[in-house]
């Protein structure tokens, strides 16, 4: 890796790649370069995902999430046909099964609409057309959700970036930033590098990443486990595609659902319960560091007090195969419990408010091209959780336009 370098992006999961990509595309020429603590790439969130192409139905219209999700979707399934990246648009239910649920489908549904989505009202028999096993008093029809191997999707947009002279380097976690007015200095364990924008991409670590930088974001990143199981090869045919229940619009995971992936296999989940490491997937995996930091965050309480019943069900359903069975059958009657084996779990990075708020959209910071007065030399990614590989594309784009003004501004 070359001494010094324009951009310095942090992070190789998918969100850092695309910027890494968008950087090439909007300034040819320019020194680009990749750091990733890992052996490889997309190893983390990204690779630990159901697959699933959101359509934006979800978020509120004007946010970033609506307006990434939407354009997003368009531009992966497009990028994933070009690149020959696997992917279907199967198009997805949201199901309502009981009536207390009725007016936030039809809220859902006014959502959708206001965000440029087809959406399509079911009842009983719409929703047996699509998927003849799944119960609900009423649905939704979304036709722009597909399913993709983002992992694939993250190696191309690595290929591209490459192709277009980014230096991508993995095994290369940061240790230290040195930032002074005309350079940042980044220490790993191979050295150090030189850079006159530093682009902080690292996900379940960009809050420290950010503070490494001289930058108090006033977040934190509290890690929620997302644990999914998979139907047996025998039962797959249980499910033709995607279906969800209505979520709760108090927290921001959208519940257990099912997900017909790419390759045949349907994930069942997932749960959401608080995580013991930033990269803790099994319930024995500990970071001492990690939950001190989780406890000591103001923030933590603050959720806790908050959503203590939604989380002690989330508990239940991870310490109880019964009781999350008991929770798939609401939606999927016909599944019984051996029906079902453990899949491998994710890690959500959540930014959390010091008042206990869980940031609900993409959320970025220091140097803003719409202020002159932000910190200059630096842009943090400070959330972008579910549905950032979705939206990977257009995200990339806009830290790319941030670094480039960044670098403008700085000389």
């Amino acid at each position: 890796m070359a001494d010094e370098v324009d951009v310095l992006v942090v992070g190789g999961g998918i969100v850092g790649l695309a910027t890494a990509y968008a950087l090439t595309r909007a300034r040819p020429g320019a020194r680009v370069a990749l750091l990733e603590k890992e052996s490889g790439f997309a190893t983390h969130q990204t690779g630990r995902n159901s697959g699933v192409i959101h359509s934006g139905v979800y978020y509120r219209p004007g946010s970033y999430k609506a307006r990434y999700a939407v354009a997003g979707a368009a531009e992966l399934v497009a990028f994933c046909r070009e690149q020959g990246v696997p992917h279907e648009v199967t198009g997805k239910l949201i199901v309502a099964t009981g009536a207390a649920e009725l007016p936030r489908l039809a809220a859902l549904a006014e959502r959708g609409r206001a965000n440029g989505i087809p959406v399509a009202e079911l009842d009983r028999a719409g929703i047996a057309r699509y998927e003849p096993e799944v119960t609900g008093i009423a649905g939704l029809h979304v036709a722009t959700t597909g399913v993709c191997d983002f992992p694939a999707v993250a190696a191309a947009y690595a290929r591209l970036a490459r192709e277009a002279g980014a230096d991508l380097r993995t095994g290369s976690g940061v240790r230290t930033v040195a930032r002074r007015r005309d350079a940042v200095t980044v220490g790993t364990a191979t050295g150090e590098l030189r850079c006159r924008v530093l682009v902080n991409c690292a996900g379940l670590h960009s809050d420290r990443i950010a503070r490494l930088a001289g930058d108090e974001t006033g977040v934190r990143i509290v890690p929620f486990r997302g644990e999914y199981y998979e139907l047996t090869e025998q039962r797959r045919d249980l499910v033709r595609g995607l279906v969800y229940p209505v979520p709760d619009p108090a927290f921001p995971f959208l519940g257990v659902h099912l997900t017909r992936g790419v390759h045949g296999d349907v994930h069942v989940g997932p749960n959401a319960v608080p995580a013991t490491a930033r990269e803790g997937y099994d319930r024995r995996t500990v970071s001492p560091r990690d939950l001190a930091g989780t406890l000591a965050f103001p923030g933590t309480w603050r959720i806790a007090r908050r959503h203590w019943r939604y989380e002690l069900g989330e508990l239940h359903r991870s310490l109880s195969k019964r009781a999350f069975t008991a929770a798939v059958q609401r939606l999927l009657p016909a599944v019984g419990a051996e029906d079902l084996v453990p899949a491998t779990a994710g890690v959500r990075a959540q930014a959390v408010a010091r008042d206990g708020s869980l940031l609900d959209d993409f959320a970025f910071a220091g140097f803003d091209p719409a202020d002159p007065g932000s910190p200059r030399r630096a842009v943090h990614v400070l959330n972008a959780p579910s549905p950032a590989a979705t939206a990977s594309l257009p995200i990339g784009r806009e830290v790319a336009r941030r670094a480039l003004a960044a670098l403008e501004a700085g000389g």
